[in-house]
């Protein structure tokens, strides 16, 4: 599968899962908690920091009844209307260059999801090097082809898409321009369980689509991310907040610095241990090998005497004939007189 270059960090199989922290909301109307927020990613070793950018707006109109309240029971913004929520939720445009320009000091590649056209000319002005659509803009044709008219990588949630809309939107961002795709799984609930995540979906989108898979990954805790990288997942997006205590619109389902670091460390491993399909011992095995079970001869026994089951035992160490001839020496007689504790080998019939 291609890599795709963003700054100086490769993206790809052959590299440690690229983990991208979502401040979404949780800056909670605080240009100093945003900048703080950057540092905890940046010292918990995630790779980019995403923002997003809109205004209550640009996103729905400004009604408080009806299609436009929420009113799902389960729903962590229930008895809110979408236009207050996303007044609460959405980051300061003025706040973006001051964000990015924190993200380049501590080496976070940062950038943002734009849902309008306009989002997309202000973030071009920023020279944003990348950019992600939200799970519930995958179907927006003209945004996805202005967003794709840059010609910079583009990461695309998938919630809630079928295969005959993935295969729009997909075909929509190629035609327009873009070349570096990576699509990333994900379940539309706030927070969602692991038993919806339906990670072995990641191989299935890859091959279908011959591009790069990840996850946006809004389960509580870590597990589904490792999952995901055993699968081929080569992205990681999460929600970050500094304290879920804190609160704010999308802090329930945030990881905090403490697990966003574990998530950082697990992925890798979670890579590093892939490797390739390996038989046999390896390099790093070789001294093992002499703790294996082998044939030794356990009773003194004369020149001439047969080996049997009381003088003869499979034991550890590994210096004798493998256990794999035990039957097969059994009856046999030794040309020579054995302690016990001696290794069985060839040169003793």
């Amino acid at each position: 599968m291609k890599e795709i270059v963003v700054g100086n960090k490769k993206i790809g199989p052959a590299y440690q899962p690229f983990i991208i922290a979502e401040m979404s909301g949780n800056h909670n109307q605080s240009l100093e908690r945003a900048l703080e927020i950057v540092e905890f990613a940046a010292k918990s070793g995630v790779h980019a920091l995403k923002i997003q950018t809109y205004t209550a707006d640009t996103m729905t109109l400004n009604l408080q009844h009806g299609d436009f309240y929420i009113d799902e029971p389960n729903s962590l913004w229930k008895g809110r209307s979408l236009y207050n929520l996303y007044q609460e939720a959405y980051t300061p445009w003025e706040w973006h260059e001051a964000i990015f320009k924190k993200c380049s000091e501590l080496g976070l590649i940062g950038f943002s999801t734009p849902f309008d056209e306009s989002a997309v000319d202000f973030l071009e002005s920023l020279e944003v090097p990348m950019y992600k659509i939200a799970s519930f803009e995958n179907t927006d044709i003209p945004l996805l082809k202005r967003v794709a008219a840059t010609g910079k990588p583009l990461i695309i949630s998938t919630g809630m898409a079928t295969i005959a809309e993935l295969d729009e939107t997909v075909r929509t961002v190629r035609e327009a321009g873009c070349e570096n795709i990576v699509l990333l799984k994900c379940t539309s609930t706030y927070p969602a369980s692991p038993e919806n995540s339906h990670v072995n979906t990641i191989p299935h989108m890859r091959d279908l689509f011959q591009c790069q898979i990840g996850l946006s990954d809004h389960t509580m805790g870590i597990g589904a991310a490792v999952a995901s990288v055993a699968l081929g997942a080569t992205v990681i997006e999460k929600h970050f907040t500094l304290r879920r205590a804190d609160g704010g619109v999308d802090s329930a389902f945030s990881l905090e610095p403490n697990e966003m670091e574990l998530l950082v460390k697990e992925t890798e491993r979670a890579w590093q241990s892939l490797g390739s399909i390996k038989y046999g011992p390896l390099r790093s095995e070789k001294d093992s090998l002499k703790f294996r079970r082998s044939l030794y001869i356990s009773e003194d026994i004369k020149a001439g005497e047969i080996l049997t089951k009381e003088n003869v035992r499979a034991i550890r160490p590994g210096y004798g004939i493998s256990p794999i001839y035990y039957e097969r020496l059994l009856g046999k007689r030794v040309s020579r007189d054995l302690k016990k504790g001696t290794p069985v080998t060839w040169d003793i019939f």
